[in-house]
């Protein structure tokens, strides 16, 4: 697999996560490929772990080369002081189009790998911002202020607005030309219709951070091929419904 590297340099490296890969092996399937193992190979030194992308999320994320920027950049992500930017398509209209959602989330009671919006739970704040909206979907731009396991995806489903595919959170159906556009019919092809997409609708999009001597770190990583053409078929064909 080729790896999108955004930027390095002696301490570290910041790359493109594809979807649908590991961030770090999973104890359940340790011979699944993973990130850093991936990257480990390529560069042919250790790499430090700072923070993760949940496996279906592509997008921007960092790892340190070395133990020193380790424990920095651990302490910045610790401590909130990392600007973590998301575009996200979610199911619905999303209505007022701008906003925050400050809601604890912790682990649920009773569904192993499943979090929650809770009283007693971590504090836990989204900033989301609605980038375009058609009928069935918006697109959104989120910030991230606190690092919750499945962050966006919880806040979101907690004002009736999942990212749409989501299947722990949402209905988890795949993304279909056939929703959007008016008289769709298959062509002699194909049996059953292909989606647009089937994965998880989030992309980390940017990363902004500062090196211990200073250094700004501001990384971008452009919308996947395949949740762009989503938007680009929602642009063509919604309005016609």
């Amino acid at each position: 697999m080729q790896i999108d590297i955004l930027y390095q340099d002696d301490d570290m490296i910041v790359v493109n996560k594809p979807a649908g890969v590991l961030v770090i092996p999973d104890r359940f399937n340790s011979d699944l490929p993973s990130l850093n193992r991936m990257l480990e190979t390529k560069l042919g030194q250790q790499i430090w772990v700072v923070h993760r992308l949940d496996r279906d999320t592509s997008g921007v994320i960092c790892f340190a080369k070395n133990e020193q920027t380790h424990r920095y950049l651990s302490k910045l992500f610790e401590a909130h002081e990392v600007g973590k930017f998301y575009a996200g398509i979610v199911t619905g209209r999303v209505i007022p189009e701008e906003g925050r959602i400050e809601a604890p989330i912790a682990e649920h009671p009773g569904k192993k790998g499943m979090m929650v919006v809770a009283k007693k739970g971590k504090a836990s704040v989204t900033d989301y911002k609605v980038v375009e909206q058609w009928g069935l979907y918006s697109l959104m731009q989120f910030q991230i202020h606190t690092g919750r396991t499945h962050q966006i995806r919880v806040h979101m489903q907690s004002i009736g607005h999942p990212i749409a595919c989501d299947e722990i959170y949402g209905d988890g159906k795949p993304f279909l030309l056939s929703a959007i556009k008016k008289k769709y019919k298959l062509s002699e092809k194909e049996e059953t219709e292909r989606p647009l997409l089937n994965r998880l609708a989030l992309h980390a999009y940017k990363l902004i951070l500062y090196k211990e001597d200073g250094t700004e770190i501001n990384v971008e990583a452009p919308i996947p091929k395949d949740m762009a053409a989503c938007i680009n078929q929602l642009n063509k064909w919604s309005k016609s419904r």
